[in-house]
């Protein structure tokens, strides 16, 4: 892979993901390890906010948009950029949401996400 003098290669930079279905957050997981970024999996909004309260790098959170207990993805992303501010987000979910676009503070993506358009969008999002 070609590095881009000034632009972080994926080793520096740490991605939480955070997907309330173990076998859906593994794979993710698996998926951007592979690209060398470093990750965090966390299942629920309290394990993410805590994670995000601490003196961890998190450089961008991939987030499930429909989660249980009353904190879905776009709230979260909103109490998490409150704690970091300069912290990117992508969404992932598997339904058709109305107005998620409108209220979404970066891209979404639709489950199942492939594997290549997860990293593509990953990559992006981090270089903007």
């Amino acid at each position: 892979m070609l590095e881009t003098v000034g632009r972080p290669s994926p080793g520096e930079l740490h991605i939480l993901v955070v997907e309330d279905d173990s076998a859906c957050r593994e794979a993710l997981g698996k998926v951007l390890q592979r690209e060398g970024y470093s990750v965090s999996l966390t299942a629920d909004f309290r394990e993410a906010l805590a994670l995000l309260d601490s003196d961890r790098q998190v450089d961008l959170m991939l987030a499930d948009i429909v989660m249980p207990d009353r904190v879905n993805g776009i709230a979260l992303s909103r109490m998490a950029k409150l704690r970091r501010p300069n912290l990117k987000v992508v969404y992932m979910t598997g339904y058709n949401i109305p107005g998620a676009d409108r209220e979404a503070l970066g891209p979404i993506l639709r489950k199942p996400i492939d594997d290549k358009v997860l990293v593509d969008e990953v990559a992006g999002v981090l270089a903007a």
